[in-house]
């Protein structure tokens, strides 16, 4: 029997998720497929509830219903118990489980470009407190950095990761994001800016570290201008793209029984696929 899963969102057309999926169905041969299932907000706790009625073995899902996602699912796993929200669900003897895979996805995306990333790291800097940001914080956290640091334009949503993390989270100021670069061996952005249609991300990378890794979860454009700068410093440097292509692995093999890789030919798929769009530079 074949077995369909999808991603809900709203809007949901632009999700590269069924290129990814896609891929590893045809690579496996296996008899399923993965689709879009674009549900808005006002339906999607109704059709959560009728998860089992959908016709899907499993979904992922994106925003703005990963909240919501967390409050359907019976059953969730550590992640998405600490994070508060659910980008993964499947069915287990009838009963909506939910999973958080940001964390691996962003942790795996590091470890797959540079190995060594979290070798005698003792503090990192974090740009942004969204939702994204949680899930680095998190992965940053459980891999035993001593601090991280999360500087927000608002500060209370800064103090909101501390609060919900613990003192190893320090919230500062944007204005004194400078001060907290100087040595600083791990940047990441975890905010808007830089992303294709947004305003740049405008900041000095003079103080990091010479060894310092340079990260940005968008992939929206691929090179985003911080990583363009960093780059030209000759920095360390790991774009977005990866992150989106390991969160799908865990989904997958529990939807359809089978561990993908991410592969270069996946990645170069994926790439193709924004040339495609305009949306690689």
């Amino acid at each position: 029997m074949t077995r369909h899963a999808a991603v809900i969102g709203h809007p949901v057309a632009h999700s590269r998720s069924p290129l990814i999926h896609g891929y590893w169905l045809k690579q496996h041969g296996i008899d399923g497929d993965y689709g879009l299932r674009d549900v808005p907000p006002e339906r999607i706790e109704a059709f959560l509830a009728d998860f089992a009625g959908s016709g899907l073995v499993g979904a992922n899902v994106t925003v703005p219903h990963k909240e919501a996602a967390f409050r359907a699912a019976v059953e969730r796993d550590p992640v998405a118990q600490a994070l508060g929200a659910v980008n993964t669900l499947w069915l287990e003897d009838g009963r909506l489980c939910g999973a958080n895979t940001d964390v691996h996805g962003f942790l795996a995306n590091l470890d797959a470009a540079e190995p060594e990333w979290a070798r005698a790291l003792g503090e990192a800097v974090v740009l942004g407190a969204g939702g994204a940001s949680r899930a680095v914080v998190y992965g940053l956290l459980s891999r035993g950095i001593d601090r991280v640091v999360v500087a927000n334009r608002t500060r209370a949503r800064a103090e909101a990761l501390r609060d919900q993390f613990g003192p190893r989270v320090l919230p500062v100021d944007w204005r004194d994001l400078a001060s907290r670069l100087d040595g600083c061996r791990l940047l990441v952005n975890t905010t808007s800016l830089g992303m294709k249609g947004q305003p740049p991300l405008d900041i000095d990378l003079s103080a990091l570290s010479p060894d310092a890794l340079v990260t940005d979860i968008v992939y929206v454009p691929l090179e985003t201008p911080l990583l363009k700068v960093a780059k030209a410093r000759g920095l360390a440097t790991v774009d977005g793209l990866g992150m989106l292509l390991h969160q799908a692995v865990p989904g997958f093999e529990r939807w359809f029984g089978v561990r993908p890789e991410v592969t270069p030919e996946l990645r170069a798929l994926a790439i193709a696929d924004l040339a495609a769009k305009g949306q690689l530079t």
